[in-house]
């Protein structure tokens, strides 16, 4: 089979395309022919490693922790009805060697869930994006841990950088939920993208009040803020929280200084979250509401639903972990095999 692999950290140039046997399941596991490969900014950063160049806990590493394929086999104590299955793939290479970037990934069969009649486009795109704004959705004091229609209804959530892939994701998850949710954006462009995946508001800070424009839409305040720059916004963040709500913060732009009154007074919270480390529950229910989301059809990937797609063969995955790196606006796969079904 075919395979991307590092043997140290560093920048894309140490992704190599290498061939190897398809490795065999061993137990509780099963053996997927991957049929596309998604690629996250934790994919380029886990291979980018601390700069030092040390090698992989294994000593060798296939990046990439999303997929979607076939599985093709299973080891001892896997239900060997799931030989044919359609599935996508989640935390892939979390702790483990076998990512998706490769025609064939061995993964722990609690980790592949089935696809159904979805594409394999939209299976690729679920991991990270939507287990991350899963988490951010449901960690408040008064929201609900789970998401399904009528979860959020009457909640207002503010969706900051609503066209990323985390925001894409948290726009629709909250939409399916019935949340009223504003999107903040960069310009134009992307006011389009955040608008297509279904925010009933979408504010462009970069010409805009975001905290008057909030406030028009949620006079007392929204009840979630999906963050994704949180040194940047935490003061437009504490403007236009309601009482009980929760900053929900999912990426890093640098240290971080909260104006504490301002979040004290409504007993506001601010939550942390990275997909991998999640609480066992709260990744359970995370990829069960995603898997049902997908099933009913209420998320969706492309142009259409707000996330342009880009595709790479896989002897090009150098260029597509590059192009995450470079901020690529939608989502980047690698069309790792031609597996149909």
């Amino acid at each position: 089979m075919r395979a991307v692999v590092y043997t140290r950290t560093g920048d894309a140039s140490v992704l190599e395309l290498v061939e190897r046997p398809v490795p065999q399941p061993g137990p509780g596991e099963v053996l997927v022919r991957v049929a596309v490969s998604g690629v996250n900014p934790t994919d380029w950063k886990s291979r980018r490693g601390d700069g030092s160049g040390a090698p992989p806990p294994a000593g060798w590493q296939i990046p990439n922790q999303d997929g979607a394929g076939v599985i093709e086999a299973v080891g001892g104590g896997v239900d060997a009805a799931l030989i044919g299955e359609r599935v996508w793939i989640w935390e892939a290479a979390w702790q483990r060697p076998w990512g998706t970037a490769a025609e064939y990934t061995l993964v722990p069969a609690r980790q592949v869930v089935r696809l159904g009649a979805a594409s394999f486009d939209l299976g690729a795109g679920l991991g990270i994006p939507f287990l991350t704004a899963h988490r951010c959705l449901t960690a408040g004091e008064t929201l609900p841990d789970r998401l399904n229609p009528g979860a959020l209804a009457g909640r207002v959530v503010l969706v900051q950088g609503g066209a990323g892939a985390v925001g894409n994701a948290a726009v629709q998850l909250a939409r399916w939920a019935d949340a009223t949710v504003i999107a903040t954006v960069s310009g134009p462009s992307k006011a389009q993208l955040a608008a297509a995946a279904g925010a009933d508001h979408v504010i462009d800070y970069r010409r805009q009040d975001v905290v008057a424009e909030v406030h028009k839409v949620a006079p007392h305040g929204v009840d979630a803020v999906v963050e994704v720059a949180p040194a940047t916004n935490a003061e437009v963040d504490a403007r236009v929280v309601a009482r009980h709500a929760v900053v929900s913060v999912y990426a890093d732009d640098g240290p971080l200084t909260l104006p504490v009154r301002a979040l004290m007074v409504p007993n506001a919270r601010w939550q942390f979250v990275l997909v991998y480390t999640l609480p066992e529950a709260a990744k359970a229910h995370a990829v069960n509401d995603v898997a049902d989301a997908a099933a009913e059809g209420a998320i969706r990937v492309g142009p259409e639903a707000g996330l342009p797609l880009h595709y790479y063969p896989l002897d090009e995955t150098a260029r597509a972990h590059a192009e995450v790196q470079a901020g690529a606006v939608g989502k980047v796969l690698i069309l790792t095999s031609d597996v149909r079904g």
